[in-house]
């Protein structure tokens, strides 16, 4: 799926200067305007990881908005499986120096309710999830070991969901283990990230950082090092057609082999594919480079 040049089709803007300047240009050109509490959800990455967003570059934005950022505890062992190992790691990797930082499922979880899915009947999220009305998506784009990429529709469903309801996404809704149902994974993913929007009335915006693009997410400790280029920073306010630009984007790179191929080997275009199908966004869209 690519691009298309009529005047009808989603907008994705796109700026290749990974900056403040250029994160701040992406967001302005979205025409969003948060209201109430204002969640900014990204990962605070796995210690060891040196790839997660840096918290220089987002900075500016979110307390332009004065966001709160979000994160929920893992479902994997390591230092964001806990409430206190992950609020330290989150201030070890700076985050807590810029906003306050809320761990979702803290304080325990809650259930919202799947329509129109193939896999999950219900998505667990972290009970402060409905302590906010706007939410800004901060992802970092890259690949991932089990999805094939991370970007948008993830960091909304595995991200958002609880400690619980991760392993119940993992496990494609049959069971709370991981599962080798691999297509059912990606789509029980998409279908979490279905619930997570039509829970809320104020539309999400996203926004996708395509730097230090490894093969690997950023929940690794320890990821491969990455072998391409930095090319830039991808906003929309549909998620579906945000992470489609990012895909091209890797597709039509020189070096974006590796990238591509680790997608491809675990079928993620799938996630995009369900996603659509459930009507969370459209794979057709236009690139806007400001």
């Amino acid at each position: 799926m690519s691009q298309v040049n009529e005047a009808t089709a989603v907008p994705v803007f796109f700026t290749r200067e990974i900056t403040p300047a250029g994160l701040q240009a992406v967001y302005d050109a979205l025409g969003w305007s948060p209201t109430g509490k204002v969640a900014v959800k990204l990962s605070t990455g796995e210690a060891g990881n040196t790839h997660y967003l840096s918290p220089d570059l987002i900075k500016d934005l979110v307390k332009q908005v004065d966001g709160v950022i979000v994160e929920s505890n893992t479902a994997y062992p390591g230092a964001r499986r806990h409430t206190d190992k992950h609020r330290k790691l989150a201030a070890d990797h700076g985050f807590t120096a810029i906003a306050e930082v809320d761990i979702l499922d803290a304080e325990g979880e809650l259930e919202l309710p799947v329509t129109g899915g193939e896999v999950l009947e219900v998505n667990r999220v972290g009970s402060h999830f409905a302590n906010y009305d706007s939410y800004l998506v901060l992802s970092h784009f890259k690949g991932h070991v089990m999805g094939g990429f991370g970007g948008a529709l993830k960091n909304i469903s595995i991200g958002i969901a609880s400690s619980k309801g991760k392993m119940w996404i993992h496990g494609a809704g049959v069971a709370p283990k991981w599962s080798k149902d691999q297509d059912g994974f990606l789509r029980a993913m998409a279908e979490a990230a279905k619930s997570v929007i039509d829970h809320l009335e104020q539309p999400m915006a996203y926004v996708n950082v395509m730097n230090f693009l490894s093969v690997d997410c950023d929940c690794d400790g320890h990821p491969k090092k990455p072998d391409m280029a930095d090319i830039g920073i991808l906003a929309s306010l549909d998620p579906v057609a945000l992470d489609q630009a990012c895909i091209d984007l890797v597709w039509a790179a020189d070096d974006g082999a590796n990238v591509k191929k680790r997608v491809l080997s675990r079928n993620g275009l799938l996630i995009l594919e369900h996603a659509a199908k459930l009507g969370l966004g459209s794979r057709t869209y236009r690139l806007v480079s400001l």
